[in-house]
């Protein structure tokens, strides 16, 4: 895709008059060349792999650290039992997210949405709806499409990676993706996807990247938890009408600022942050000693 700004990219869908689904689309096969059946096809197998990894997770599983594994069970326990806030969706999204970056760390097959560190944000607010009969997979992809788009922007302007900008730009970028994916789900236009987009990541504006022991499980896990319900809270948001004081591609452009002036201990180093804490230091001396 070739979108270099999310004003472009609305002000693509809103010259040609399409969907912002249908403008990202377009751009990618203008890049890619390919035909539009190979690229819905490509964006349904992404799909279809995120239903599988929901579906094959095992409760009995443990990463390799011991450090996840069985998280996404006892919240779907839980929420039967009805001890969970927030309703069926609310607790669907928890688990979904923590099955997922559960999977990525016990080693199983996921989609990087944007990032393996960040894999559990999209599906997890999308896997419920598909469940309930709220979405198609056709409605799911379309969505899928508009989170690329805004992707590609975070990523031409600034940075998905950890290592480059923190976490702010894994969780971060995915939350502002599946905001915008939420709400073209629900009818919201194009300049509500982006208000969505911008609120999601600016609530998470300077999140570090601190990996317990250097892995991808603590805090990483719980925080695509986080990443999701804030895509929720934020489409909600949009939808209603709420808008955002700063432009989407503001908020970005601060957002790689801000990752550019992080300590290089805060970006995925394990050097800082819940990493530096004596318990995270306690956890990588331990899980070193073991080999």
């Amino acid at each position: 895709m070739s979108f270099v700004s999310c004003a472009e990219m609305l002000a693509a869908a809103r010259s040609q008059g399409i969907s912002l689904a249908e403008a990202v689309l377009r751009s990618d096969l203008a890049e890619s060349r390919l035909t539009e059946e190979k690229s819905r096809a490509d964006m349904r197998a992404l799909w279809h792999v995120m239903q599988a990894t929901s579906r094959d997770y095992c409760p009995a599983q443990r990463s390799r650290s011991g450090l996840s594994g069985g998280d996404a069970a006892k919240v779907e326990q839980a929420a039967a039992a009805g001890l969970l806030f927030g309703g069926e969706y609310l607790s669907a999204v928890t688990a979904e997210a923590l099955k997922t970056a559960e999977c990525n760390a016990c080693m199983k097959r996921i989609v990087a949405a944007p990032t393996a560190g960040s894999c559990g944000v999209l599906p997890a607010v999308l896997l419920p709806l598909a469940r309930a009969g709220e979405a198609t997979d056709e409605e799911i992809c379309d969505a899928l499409y508009v989170a690329a788009g805004f992707g590609q922007v975070i990523a031409a302007r600034a940075t998905l990676a950890g290592a480059e900008g923190g976490c702010q730009a894994e969780v971060g970028a995915a939350s502002a993706m599946a905001a915008a994916a939420l709400c073209s789900l629900k009818g919201g236009s194009a300049e509500q996807c982006a208000a969505a987009a911008a609120m999601a990541l600016g609530n998470l504006l300077g999140l570090v990247c601190d990996p317990v022991a250097g892995l991808v499980e603590v805090p990483c896990i719980k925080r695509n938890v986080v990443g999701a319900v804030n895509a929720v809270a934020c489409a909600n948001m949009a939808l209603a009408g709420v808008d955002y004081a700063i432009p989407c591609d503001e908020v970005i452009d601060a957002m790689g600022r801000v990752g550019a002036q992080l300590s290089p201990d805060l970006r995925e180093t394990g050097m800082g942050g819940l990493a530096a804490t004596p318990t995270g230091q306690a956890i990588a001396q331990r899980l070193a000693d073991e080999g």
